[in-house]
């Protein structure tokens, strides 16, 4: 008997350890109300930050275009990978267009040349999970050629 009690102890132990483990979990992943937008420093573009310092180091945060916004040739420093939230997003890289709607997802990495356009009446928003300390270099050339 004293055995099943302490078999039954621990498993209650146990259970009562993973429902508080994984209440903690789900409380530290819930989405944050009321996102705080700032001026990202380009007319009508703005970032909302969700985790980390985009200026020091790898962060999470949207980034949102103004419809009709067509960004010059740029790259950034870090790799980094979105999903786009709102809008009709179109970019161009190596002289290919691609349109991604909401839910599509792509990636930059090596400081890969592209323009961004938001296409149509809305304004873009994309998520960012970027690698690194976050900054937009405009190309002073345009990129070669093959």
């Amino acid at each position: 008997m004293a055995n099943r009690m302490s078999a039954s102890n621990v498993a209650i132990g146990v259970a009562l350890t993973l429902t508080l483990s994984s209440t903690r979990a789900a409380a530290q992943t819930q989405p944050k109300e009321g996102l705080k937008w700032a001026d990202a420093g380009i007319p009508g573009v703005s970032t909302a930050v969700v985790q980390g310092d985009m200026a020091k180091g790898p962060s999470h945060f949207y980034l949102r275009y103004p419809a009709g916004f067509v960004s010059p040739v740029h790259h950034h420093s870090p790799d980094h990978y979105a999903t786009t939230v709102s809008g009709s997003l179109s970019l161009t890289m190596d002289g290919k267009e691609q349109r991604l709607s909401p839910g599509s997802y792509f990636s930059f990495t090596g400081k890969a040349p592209h323009v961004a356009r938001c296409a149509g009446p809305e304004a873009c928003v994309m998520f960012i999970d970027a690698r690194g300390a976050w900054d937009v270099v405009v190309e002073q050339k345009p990129p070669a050629k093959p």
